[in-house]
């Protein structure tokens, strides 16, 4: 989404302060009110009432994201824009969990979906306090433009740091752990909106998005880009989806008839509203030539589907108003005012699921007290959160620390920075623990030394040269733990951005920066013991490293509590469980060009060399065995759904988590991935315990996409595997064949 870092809009001054004086609620209690302000009425037949009684203008008024008062009918002003992508963003304090990319890497979507509840209660004590104070502005609403479930490609793409990763599986149950979780279980209203972005197959370059056409077969669409957005939709109930920049197949995504109408709105009955990313619309006419003029962009986005525009036109002057292409399409014949009806009746239907005009005292999720704003539970979450993403790439014993060493030096200006640790579309926080003073916590009976080791990225004045300070330093140390990677600074959206290895948001190598690379190699001619920790929002080609350092932590932007975590892994306190949501390449030859948005040799599922780390990898403290797979026998009918269990057992001396991961190998037929997971869940499993796991795997987790786009499952011997990593990797794991008998098309 395009941030219009220098729109200062409010709408208090726009409308007066009328709007701090509109209590809907309050009226509804009043002998006669209208049929729109009564909670007791069916919601379809409020929202049915409401629009009838407003003008062309007033309608009008309600189809851009800062959405006019209309005072006459009590209808308070509101702006559709705010963000909470892992916290509540742009408001204000609020807790701040990892960047998704992180949160990804937990494997525990019930975790996620507990963090999703905390997020979403306190951006209603924030949207409360708003309110309270008079304010309807961007980014106090109760609308949240997140998650962002775009498939993570390409590492190149800057705001892959934002995605669940390159899967279609974990993306999708992320995303759905995600949407449940903000927007609660009541069967009458909402906690809060949240918003599957962006709809679809953007993700990069982001240099071209606002023009570029992006080709994309069938079977690509339906196998990868789709089926995330699906799960949102049908499983997740996602009220909102964002349109995307680009045009898809010849078509802007904001006016793309087979994915707002035939897929979203067809296939998937989606009865929710769809916002636009914003200037999306404008793109329609200035960016992809689509329209001819802004009223006619206006018009195609609305009736291919589209319901409110994230727009910065020009602001009021006199009689023109920026909502103004909507009324000038009505006047041009291009747009009926009914297609308007139908926009508005989807968005107003949303408003009132929020309580918007019902007494609070019926809103179970109304007057969310302040306290709950970084409340000390939620700051405890923040730090589980931040734990369970932590992954062990590489060990060889030195870790974890326990109670020694002695001597520690720390090197590394992300060491000791907190603003790499918050990502990007953050919140901040009260305070936050750097990884240097997470360490210097958790080894208060040591010594624990710091040396920045090169000015890049640092964020405080380094003098002299800071390269041959920790290397000296390092000589008296007993361990070495040097804190590298990239930051949001460098990778994101649309940025202006033009270094080595870096370029508009995007990335042009894999590999560490130069200095960082260079800092590695002196301090480990030192012949110290080096610990590398990664800060980084995508996949980073740490050949050397993996060759040469003693481990190596991942902890990309890992939030408030990120240096806590950090500190307790290597000290052995946190028992690292987190996997991999995206392969790590080792370098960008591996690569097609990253404008291909085709996906062979793309991902783990479709790529046939071998990476530097793979997909699902991630080492543990602990050591685990898999035995007894059960399958229900040998064949099964197409259709059918298939029971899978297993023994994991902790075959070490200490307690840790697992995560079971269950991939599915296809019979050799055009379209079939190599192998795509299908399962997982994270466990706790005690020294010496084991623990049976089950899985029923449906369906369409047995499925494919063939070459035309069907989805399908087919004839043929499956490989059924269950275990801490892919098949093929050196991960514990147990296997089974099983046989599946005939063919079954399955829906959209």
């Amino acid at each position: 989404m395009h941030t219009l870092g220098s729109r200062t809009l409010q709408l208090t001054a726009l409308v007066g302060v009328l709007i701090s004086v509109l209590t809907p609620g309050h009226a509804a209690a009043q002998s006669g009110a209208p049929v729109y302000l009564d909670p007791s009425q069916p919601i379809q037949t409020r929202v049915d009432d409401l629009v009838g009684r407003m003008t062309l203008e007033e309608k009008a008024s309600q189809l851009i994201n800062q959405a006019r008062a209309i005072p006459r009918l009590q209808v308070p002003a509101y702006d559709w824009w705010s963000e909470a992508l892992h916290g509540v963003a742009r408001a204000g304090k609020a807790t701040v969990f990892p960047e998704p990319i992180g949160l990804a890497a937990t494997f525990d979507d019930p975790l996620i979906h507990q963090m999703a509840v905390v997020v979403g209660t306190e951006a209603r004590a924030k949207h409360d306090l708003a309110v309270k104070a008079g304010r309807r502005d961007i980014y106090e609403g109760l609308d949240f433009w997140s998650p962002n479930i775009n498939i993570f490609r390409d590492p190149r793409w800057g705001r892959g740091q934002e995605t669940y990763g390159e899967d279609p599986f974990l993306t999708g149950r992320m995303g759905v752990a995600f949407i449940t979780g903000m927007q609660g279980d009541d069967p009458k209203y909402f906690r809060v909106i949240a918003t599957a972005k962006h709809f679809a197959v953007h993700s990069g370059p982001e240099t071209t998005r606002h023009s570029v056409d992006v080709q994309v077969s069938k079977h690509d669409e339906e196998d990868t880009y789709l089926p995330a957005f699906r799960a949102a939709i049908i499983e997740g109930k996602a009220e909102s989806v964002m349109c995307a920049y680009n045009r898809v197949n010849g078509q802007p995504a904001c006016a793309n008839t087979f994915l707002l109408q035939d897929t979203l709105r067809g296939a998937w009955k989606f009865k929710g509203y769809v916002v636009s990313d914003c200037d999306a619309v404008l793109d329609i006419f200035q960016g992809h030539h689509f329209a001819k003029s802004q009223a006619e962009a206006a018009a195609v986005a609305i009736k291919t589907g589209m319901d409110n525009e994230c727009a910065d036109y020009i602001t009021i002057v006199k009689d023109v108003h920026d909502y103004q292409p909507f009324i000038d399409a009505v006047k041009q014949g291009l747009l009926a005012e009914a297609d308007i009806d139908v926009t508005l009746k989807r968005l107003f239907t949303a408003r009132v699921r929020l309580g918007m005009f019902d007494p609070p005292n019926v809103v179970p999720y109304a007057n969310t007290p302040e306290s709950e704003i970084e409340s000390a539970p939620h700051r405890a979450l923040a730090l589980r959160t931040a734990q369970e993403s932590m992954v062990l790439l590489k060990n060889d014993g030195v870790l974890p620390f326990g109670t020694s060493p002695k001597k520690i030096l720390v090197v590394g200006p992300l060491a000791d920075s907190t603003e790499a640790l918050y990502g990007n579309y953050n919140g901040t926080p009260s305070h936050a623990v750097s990884v240097l003073e997470g360490i210097r916590k958790q080894f208060s009976g040591g010594q624990v030394s710091f040396q920045p080791g090169t000015s890049f990225l640092s964020e405080k004045a380094v003098t002299g040269d800071p390269l041959v300070a920790a290397v000296s330093a390092a000589q008296s140390a007993d361990v070495i733990v040097a804190v590298v990677g990239i930051t949001s600074k460098l990778e994101g959206e649309e940025m202006k951005v033009d270094v080595p290895g870096f370029h508009g948001g995007d990335r042009t190598s894999l590999n560490l920066p130069e200095e960082e690379g260079a800092l590695l190699g002196a301090l480990k001619g030192t012949g110290k013991p080096l610990v590398v920790v990664l800060m980084n929002g995508s996949a980073l080609a740490v050949n050397w490293a993996n060759d040469h350092a003693n481990a190596i932590l991942e902890a990309w932007y890992s939030g408030e509590e990120g240096g806590t975590a950090v500190a307790q892994t290597l000290a052995g306190i946190n028992n690292p469980a987190g996997r991999l949501p995206v392969t790590f390449y080792k370098g960008i030859e591996q690569l097609p060009e990253f404008d291909d948005y085709a996906m062979n040799d793309r991902t783990y599922r479709y790529f046939k060399a071998e990476p530097l780390y793979p997909f699902g990898h991630g080492l543990s403290y602990s050591k685990f065995e898999y035995s007894n797979l059960k399958l229900p026998g040998n064949e099964l009918k197409a259709g059918d759904s298939l029971p899978v269990e297993v023994d994991v057992k902790n075959t070490s001396d200490r307690g840790g988590d697992e995560v079971v991961e269950v991939y599915v190998s296809f019979p050799k037929v055009p379209g079939a991935p190599l192998r795509a997971l299908c399962a997982f869940k994270r466990v706790r499993v005690e020294a010496g315990q084991s623990s049976h796991i089950a899985f029923t795997l449906q369906p369409r987790d047995l499925s494919h996409v063939n070459e035309s786009g069907d989805r399908l499952v087919g004839a043929g011997d499956y490989l059924i595997t269950v275990g801490g990593g892919q098949p093929g990797t050196k991960a514990a794991r147990a296997e089974a064949h099983i046989s599946i008998d005939g063919e079954q098309k399955l829906p959209e």
